[in-house]
This record gives C-alpha cells, sequence and structure tokens, in this order.
C-alpha cells in the first residue's frame, strides 16, 4: 500500500452582510467570511490538502477567482469535485484532521454536524474526520476577530 500526507490552510477576512459557512454548515452569527466562493476556510484547507497530496497544486489553480463560475459557488460543490479527482486516480482518505483558529463564534455546538457533513460529502467514516476550533488567545488577526484560519492534514492511500 503506498500512503502520502498533504497539508492545507486557508484564511478569510470576516466581514458584514455574508454569511458564515464553516464546514458546510451554515453558523449563526453577525459576521461572514470574504471570498469568491462561499469563503468556507475549512473545506478549502481540506481541498489543499487533498490536492497537495496528490501533488496536484492548490485550489486556487483548479477553481481560480478569475473563473466567474466559481462566484459564490457552494464550497462543498468543490470538495465534491476534488474527491473525483482523487477517486480518478485510485487514492482513498484514511483520515482528516483539522483545525479552525478564532475567537468568536463558539463552535463546540456545530463540530459535530460538520464532521457529519464531511464525512459524508467524501464517503468516509465520521471517525475519520477530526474537526477542532482554538483561539489564539487574542494573538494574531484571529485573536483581533478580524478573519478566520483553517489547517488541514490528510491521509491518502491506495494499493
Amino acid at each position: 500500500m503506498k500512503t502520502r500526507i498533504g497539508h492545507g490552510y486557508d484564511a478569510h477576512r470576516l466581514v458584514p452582510g455574508r454569511e458564515l459557512w464553516l464546514g458546510g454548515i451554515l453558523i449563526p452569527y453577525e459576521l461572514g467570511l470574504d471570498g469568491h466562493s462561499d469563503a468556507d476556510v475549512l473545506i478549502h484547507a481540506i481541498c489543499d490538502a487533498l490536492l497537495g497530496a496528490l501533488a496536484l497544486g492548490d485550489i486556487g489553480k483548479h477553481f481560480p477567482e478569475s473563473n466567474a463560475t466559481y462566484k459564490d459557488i457552494d464550497s462543498k460543490i468543490l470538495l465534491k469535485k476534488v474527491k473525483g479527482m482523487l477517486d480518478e486516480r485510485g487514492w482513498e482518505i484514511l483520515n482528516i484532521d483539522s483545525t479552525l483558529l478564532l475567537e468568536a463564534p463558539k463552535l463546540a455546538p456545530y463540530i459535530r454536524d460538520m464532521r457529519k457533513t464531511l464525512a459524508g460529502l467524501l464517503q468516509i467514516d465520521l471517525s475519520d474526520v477530526s474537526v477542532k476550533a482554538t483561539t489564539t488567545e487574542g494573538l494574531g488577526f484571529e485573536g483581533r476577530g478580524e478573519g478566520i484560519s483553517a489547517h488541514a492534514l490528510v491521509l491518502i492511500s491506495r494499493t
């Protein structure tokens, strides 16, 4: 069996007038993430991790902001497309470990729904998807409430 690991990172600014989508779940909050798509930093980080494990570049290469097709697109669609690239090449996801960095809102009530959504989209077991959230203790843009970032690690394999 051959295995590969991939790492992904994404960050977006918090702004008024946008919905807050994280891990494919709409989170009630007075601010949302600014971006060309729905700006779901968690899904974007997972896409980048999967693309990195496949040595296929990053999300911007495959879904560029210059392409109007992706304007305000639901990031769950992008994740399904990346999963298709994985399937076409005969790879499977062994596990995902991810972390969201933000001061607010508190995400504990939504973590399980995020995990279920991601597991369903990727057709993997819930136990193979980890989503964590942490603060930065007031440090950096996340700590000042200016934005949210996410990191993701994936392990993939093929026989």
